[in-house]
C-alpha cells in the first residue's frame, strides 16, 4: 500500500497554443483523446493497491483538476493548493507533512502529472521494486533507460547494486551538452532523471530538515495557519511565499545518503514539446502525426494538430502546426524548444492568448468569447444542471441574454424569474444578478455585453457557492 502525491502545477508553456497558462498541458487530452494527461497518470495506477491519492496543483486550477478528478469517481482525494509556486521541495513537503499528519507515516509514490508511460506492466513492475526500497528506508528515483543522446534532461550515473532491482545513485549531472550525452549513452551506466520519486513521508522530512531546514518551517506553519475547504488545502499564502524556491533533486536527492534508483524502461517521455510528443506517438507511413481534421500532400515529418478547422499541407517536411480557435503555431521541429519564447512575447503584450483560450472553464461549467468590439462583447454561455453563477454586479457593463436551450433561473435586482427557451433578459449596469440552472439538461444562452469596459476583472461578488473573491 501507497499514497499516491501527483504534482500538477506546471505551466506547460512549451506546448502554446494548446497548452495555456490557465488550462496548461496536464489537464489537456494530448495522447489520447479520452482522458488528460492528469487523468492518464491515475488511470495507470490501476490495479495497484494504494491510498487515495494527494494531487497538488496551482490555486487558479482548482476547479480544472477537481473536475477532472469527479470524472474518474475520485471525489474524496485531497488537492493542495499552491497560492504561488515555490518548486518540487516545498510542494512534497507540504504532501508529507499533512500525510503525516493524517495517517501513520505512508509511503508516497511521487507523480508528475504530466508524463507519459506507454509500458503500464513494466511501470508497475518498477514500483514493486521501489516499494521495498521504500519500505527499507530509502529515497527512490526512477530512472529512466535512455534511447538517445538528449540534452533535455538530467541524468543519473548507476552505482552499486542494492536489494532487487536497485542502485545506488552514484552521481547526479545536469543536463549535459550533445557531446557529452553521446558519451553517457556509450558508457551505458548513465540514465535519464525522470522526476518520479518513491520514500516514506518521515524519511524524506527527515532529510530535508537536515539539509533545508527552512522549506520544513514554512510549510508546516503555512499547513497549520491555512483552512481546508471542502476537498481543498487552503495554505496561508504569505507564509508559504517565503519558502526557498528550490527541487527536490537539490534540496535533498544530491545530498542524501540514502538516494537509490530503480531503472525503468517503459516507454517514458515527459512530453516537454511538440517534437517530443511527435517522437512518443505513432505515425504514419511519411512519418507524420495528424490529429484533426488535416488534408496532406507531399508532407513529412511533420505534426499537424486541427482542433476547429481544416489544415491543409503541401509540400512541407519537419514542421509542427497547431491549430486553435484563437492562435495558429507553425514551427520547424527543432525550433519548438523555443515556443515559450512566444509565450514570453504574448505575456509582455498582456494578450490573453498567453493566458487562456477562447473557451474558459468555470466551476459552473464554461464560456466561449465568440466576437468582440469597441463597447461590445459576446460570449456562449454553458451552465451546468444545478449550478449557479456567482451573486455580483459590474460597474462598466451592462448584459442581455437569449436563452438557446434549458432554463435560466435570474436574479435581477431584487426580482427571481425564469428564462426559457428563446426568451432574454437584460442585466443594467451596477444590478446585483446572478445566473442559475434549475434544470436536468445543460443551459446554453448567448450573453451580449455593452460598456466602457468589459475585462473580467470588472466582478464584485457578493455571494459565490464556489469560495472564489474574484475571477
Amino acid at each position: 500500500m501507497f499514497l499516491p502525491v501527483i504534482m500538477a502545477g506546471g505551466s506547460g508553456t512549451r506546448l502554446w497554443p494548446l497548452s495555456r497558462q490557465l488550462n496548461p498541458k496536464q489537464f489537456l487530452p494530448l495522447v489520447d483523446s479520452d482522458v488528460t494527461m492528469l487523468q492518464a497518470t491515475l488511470k495507470r495506477l490501476d490495479g495497484l493497491e494504494h491510498a487515495v491519492p494527494k494531487l497538488i496543483c496551482n490555486e487558479s486550477h482548482r476547479f480544472l483538476a477537481a473536475e477532472q478528478l469527479r470524472q474518474l469517481g475520485l471525489e474524496e482525494a485531497n488537492i493542495i493548493l499552491e497560492p504561488v509556486g515555490r518548486n518540487t521541495a516545498p510542494a512534497i513537503a507540504l504532501a508529507a507533512l499533512q500525510a503525516l499528519a493524517q495517517q501513520s507515516d505512508p509511503i508516497m509514490l511521487v507523480l508528475a502529472a504530466d508524463h507519459l508511460i506507454l509500458d503500464v506492466d513494466a511501470f508497475h513492475q518498477s514500483i514493486a521494486k521501489a516499494l521495498v526500497l521504500a519500505e527499507a528506508g530509502k529515497l527512490v528515483t526512477f530512472a529512466i533507460t535512455p534511447k538517445h543522446a538528449e540534452t533535455g534532461y538530467g541524468y543519473l550515473q548507476r552505482g552499486a547494486a542494492i536489494g532487487d532491482g536497485g542502485f545506488k545513485v552514484s552521481r547526479f549531472v545536469e543536463k549535459p551538452d550533445l557531446k557529452t550525452a553521446e558519451k553517457y549513452l556509450s558508457e551505458g551506466d548513465y540514465f535519464w532523471n525522470s522526476g518520479m520519486f518513491m520514500f516514506r513521508a518521515s524519511r524524506y522530512i527527515q532529510e530535508l530538515e537536515q539539509f533545508q531546514p527552512s522549506i520544513v518551517s514554512v510549510c508546516r506553519e503555512a499547513l497549520a495557519k491555512g483552512q481546508q475547504d471542502m476537498h481543498f488545502t487552503r495554505v496561508e499564502s504569505t507564509i508559504f511565499a517565503t519558502s526557498p524556491d528550490d527541487s527536490i533533486d537539490y534540496a535533498v536527492m544530491e545530498k542524501t545518503l540514502d538516494a537509490v534508483m530503480v531503472p525503468l524502461d517503459a516507454g517514458w517521455s515527459d512530453i516537454g514539446s511538440w517534437s517530443a510528443l511527435w517522437e512518443a506517438s505513432e505515425r504514419d507511413a511519411q512519418d507524420n502525426l495528424f490529429k484533426g481534421d488535416v488534408l496532406s500532400e507531399n508532407t513529412s515529418g511533420s505534426y499537424v494538430h486541427a482542433t476547429h478547422r481544416l489544415v491543409a499541407t503541401l509540400g512541407v517536411e519537419d514542421l509542427v502546426i497547431i491549430e486553435t480557435k484563437d492562435a495558429v503555431l507553425v514551427a520547424h521541429k527543432d525550433q519548438v524548444q523555443d515556443v515559450k519564447k512566444i509565450v514570453d512575447q504574448l505575456k509582455g503584450c498582456n494578450r490573453h492568448e498567453y493566458a487562456n483560450h477562447r473557451e474558459v472553464y468555470r466551476p459552473w461549467g464554461m464560456y466561449d468569447s465568440i466576437d468582440s468590439g469597441e463597447r461590445y462583447q459576446v460570449k456562449r454561455i454553458t451552465v451546468k444542471p444545478g449550478e449557479k453563477l456567482s451573486v455580483q454586479m459590474h460597474h462598466h457593463r451592462a448584459e442581455h441574454w437569449i436563452v438557446v436551450s434549458g432554463t435560466a433561473r435570474v436574479t435581477n435586482g431584487e426580482k427571481t424569474y425564469l428564462v426559457t427557451e428563446n426568451q432574454s433578459t437584460f442585466i443594467p449596469i451596477g444590478q446585483i444578478h446572478a445566473l442559475e440552472n434549475p434544470g436536468m439538461i445543460p443551459l446554453e444562452l448567448i450573453e451580449v455585453q455593452s460598456g466602457s469596459y468589459l475585462g473580467e476583472d470588472d466582478i464584485v461578488r457578493f455571494e459565490d457557492i464556489y469560495g472564489r473573491v474574484k475571477g
